[in-house]
């Protein structure tokens, strides 16, 4: 049982938490709790090791001999010292170090998502959510937005992370991805046109600005066209992860009817 806040394990685990310059040296994030560790599983994803407690559920414990039956590397860990590690309120016992990598982006993308300058990670995790339930094909990480492999921003996208191909590009090689696709890109503003009247059928890059600056110029320059969520009731606006699902969803049903 690891009981010493020096092991290697928990000072890696340690700095992962903190800013993106750590993970990227590392090549490594933290996923923390059973669900999401289950999604590592699921998508074969790429271990380095898992800490778990004597608190782990029962769920949680069938979850560990099924990474021990895999060989991945797991240690039982002293309860305090594996808490001090995480940042929830009802931490569930149990965190993985995986692999960084960024999952392939299609040679023909028609759906991509440009979350520009999101700095809340509770709301870039519920956007990239919602991006994987309507089926967006790639999310480029402009360098004005919080780091997507942040743990925050991975609790919140529930397994996003491994299925949603996601890459941090500079604004130039955004310009080029769109360019490649010969994608239309749209920009969520005030003063767009109605989406309901917008045709997402084309391939599309949907940019949605920050919650409280909005969109940055070089987005500006980059779109094509505005569009807007049209609303009867006295709300300006809406929270940047909710009206960006509620145009993702509209690119969906649009594309089925």
């Amino acid at each position: 049982m690891i009981s010493s806040s020096q092991n290697p394990k928990i000072k890696l685990a340690r700095a992962l938490t903190g800013r993106p310059k750590e993970r990227r040296e590392a090549e490594a994030f933290l996923a923390e709790g059973v669900r999401l560790v289950e999604e590592a599983v699921s998508s074969n994803w790429g271990f380095q090791f898992v800490l778990y407690d004597e608190t782990l559920s029962e769920r949680g414990r069938k979850l560990v001999e099924r990474l021990e039956a895999k060989k991945v590397e797991v240690e039982k860990v002293k309860s305090e010292l594996l808490q001090s590690l995480s940042d929830t309120e009802t931490p569930q016992g149990i965190l993985a170090v995986l692999q960084l990598v960024n999952l392939p982006i299609t040679n023909s993308p028609n759906f991509i998502l440009i979350p520009d300058s999101i700095r809340d990670p509770g709301n870039l995790g519920t956007l990239l959510r919602g991006a994987d339930a309507a089926g967006v094909q790639a999310v480029l990480i402009p360098p004005e937005t919080t780091d997507a492999f942040a743990p925050k921003v991975l609790r919140s996208g529930m397994g996003a992370h491994f299925r949603l191909p996601m890459q941090s590009m500079n604004w130039d090689e955004i310009k080029q991805v769109c360019k490649s696709a010969s994608l239309k890109v749209y920009l969520a503003d005030m003063d767009g046109q109605p989406c309901w009247d917008a045709d997402f059928k084309s391939p599309l890059a949907l940019i949605v600005g920050g919650e409280a600056e909005g969109a940055s110029e070089q987005a500006h320059k980059l779109a094509n066209a505005f569009v807007k969520i049209p609303m009867t009731g006295n709300t300006e606006s809406l929270n940047a992860a909710v009206a960006g699902s509620v145009l993702m969803i509209e690119v969906m049903r649009q594309r089925r009817s």
